[in-house]
């Protein structure tokens, strides 16, 4: 067989000519002619001493020997895993998860008085005359013992507790938020998602059942009324269960009963009392409770004396008692026909005091 290194022709015309230079490698004409030619079959090209041509395979550990449809369907486990895994954890119906459901529902709902508003016959003591069950501010509340639920402990149940009654105090017994027009206080308790919704209903408050400032909290006009006393009487308890999107849910529903007299006028002058029922729902989630903050999913306030028709979305408007009582405008009639007032919009009568 012919050396693999020399060309099939023989050397070319021109070369070298230095045959002794190659002398002991080149065959005779009769070696050549006696050397018998094997030709492989398949199988010993495959298995023989031959190396197999390759392509190098790019370097990932043990998974280098691992063929490319083996590490595809593996990928394709680790990827999907991966999603089982995110969806599990971010799903709302899995017990902790984020509430659904983006606004507050709000409902205002004026008490009309069907008697002149009399002013309290002792302003030094203007609750005087009120029934039993009503204590001095947060101690009405009705804050129950903590106790574990179907999936929220016992810490976790007391510490959104914690946060609902501490939101309540910012929200309706504070006379920063009552009087004074301030808001943050309130706002530092309301979930991320629901900040820009409390932001237009302080900002633009209208009376689309959203957006609503009073629905977040009990806050009167400081250019009309001031506070006659700092107390704020309180009746009213709070029930805790688990909505069905798994948020642990709190229901308060409490009666607050404020003196209020005009801003305007003489510090001995008349004192209104003024009544405003807040039944109030509020979820949370396990980073709600974290961070000591709340979703206010329904908010439904009562309020009198009030007179029907007149805004309440932005302040709470009382009917004010002067010395010789005031008469409350007559409740407008409404027309279940006319569909161009919203029908949401209710107005009731104000029992006696």
């Amino acid at each position: 067989m012919g050396d693999p290194r020399e060309p099939p022709e023989g050397v070319p015309e021109g070369g070298s000519g230095n045959e002794d230079e190659y002398r002991s490698v080149v065959f005779d004409e009769s070696f050549v002619r006696a050397a018998r030619i094997q030709e492989l079959s398949a199988r010993e090209r495959l298995s023989g001493g031959f190396g197999r041509a390759t392509r190098p395979r790019i370097g990932f550990g043990g998974l280098g020997t691992v063929p490319r449809q083996a590490v595809a369907l593996l990928l394709l486990i680790v990827v999907a895993f991966a999603a089982a895994v995110y969806f599990g954890i971010s799903s709302p119906g899995r017990p902790g998860a984020e509430p659904a459901g983006s606004q507050l529902t709000v409902s205002l709902v004026a008490l009309s008085p069907t008697s002149p508003v009399q002013p309290v016959a002792d302003p030094a003591a203007p609750f005087a005359g009120l029934p039993a069950g009503y204590a001095d501010g947060s101690a009405g509340l009705g804050v129950p013992a903590g106790a574990a639920t179907a999936h929220y402990t016992r810490v976790e149940v007391t510490r959104a507790l914690d946060t609902a009654q501490r939101y309540l105090v910012a929200s309706a017994l504070a006379p920063r938020t009552l009087v004074q027009g301030v808001t943050t206080d309130v706002r530092a308790f309301v979930t991320t998602g629901e900040q820009v919704q409390f932001d237009q209903s302080v900002t633009t408050p209208r009376d689309d059942q959203h957006h609503a400032a009073t629905g977040w909290m009990v806050r009167f006009d400081p250019s009309k009324i001031a506070l006659a006393a700092d107390t704020v009487k309180v009746a009213g308890s709070m029930r805790i269960d688990e909505a069905e999107n798994g948020a642990l849910q709190i229901t308060t529903d409490h009666t607050f009963v404020y003196a209020l007299r005009a801003a305007d006028g003489p510090a001995t002058g008349p004192v209104t009392l003024l009544s405003v029922r807040r039944e109030l729902r509020m979820e949370f989630d396990r980073g709600d409770i974290a961070v000591a903050q709340l979703r206010l999913v329904d908010a439904v306030v009562q309020t009198g004396p009030t007179a029907c028709g007149t805004p309440q979305t932005t302040f709470l408007q009382p009917v004010m008692a002067t010395p010789g009582g005031t008469a409350p405008p007559a409740p407008p009639a409404v027309d279940p026909a006319d569909r161009a007032a919203p029908a949401w919009q209710q107005c009731g009568v104000l029992a006696a005091p």
